[in-house]
């Protein structure tokens, strides 16, 4: 079954059952005030970029690129459906924010994920994410932990 990554927009159904999906997960390990969670509006603001993991065009998986207007870039909301793991499509996901956030210039990725994830942290530091100080609104939050990873030059 062959995977397509696409850039969407988060407003349909199947990727806001990702979302809620990936809100229960984020709930069932951290208190709410350590779920950074950005919902459907925020996602559709300017300077964010959607996509979603399709296989036999079911949405499976979802990651949003979030661009500030100093250049900063941010992996948010990455998420693939409990069925679908270990095929891949978490990979393929980050490939294709990487690119999109090369594309358009920005030096470095950063993201925040939970310490109890650890597949996640195994993933980023597979692809090459370094664990940095937390940053903007996850400093000092103990179940916040940060990476970041250097782009190449577009």
């Amino acid at each position: 079954m062959p995977t397509v990554i696409r850039r969407e927009a988060p407003r349909q159904p199947e990727l806001e059952e990702l979302l809620r999906l990936s809100d229960e997960f984020a709930f069932s390990l951290y208190p709410a005030e350590s779920c950074y969670l950005l919902d459907v509006a925020e996602l559709e603001k300017p300077g964010v970029t959607v996509f979603a993991a399709r296989v036999d065009g079911r949405a499976l998986g979802i990651a949003a690129l979030v661009r500030a207007a100093s250049g900063e870039a941010e992996l948010k909301r990455m998420f693939v459906h409990e069925g679908a793991r270990g095929r891949g499509l978490a990979r393929a996901l980050l490939g294709a924010v990487e690119d999109a956030a090369a594309a358009v210039g920005v030096p470095e990725l950063r993201l925040e994920t939970g310490p109890l994830q650890h597949a996640a942290i195994a993933l980023y530091e597979r692809a090459g994410y370094v664990r940095i100080p937390n940053f903007g609104p996850y400093a000092g939050d103990p179940y916040s932990v940060c990476y970041a990873k250097r782009l190449p030059a577009a």
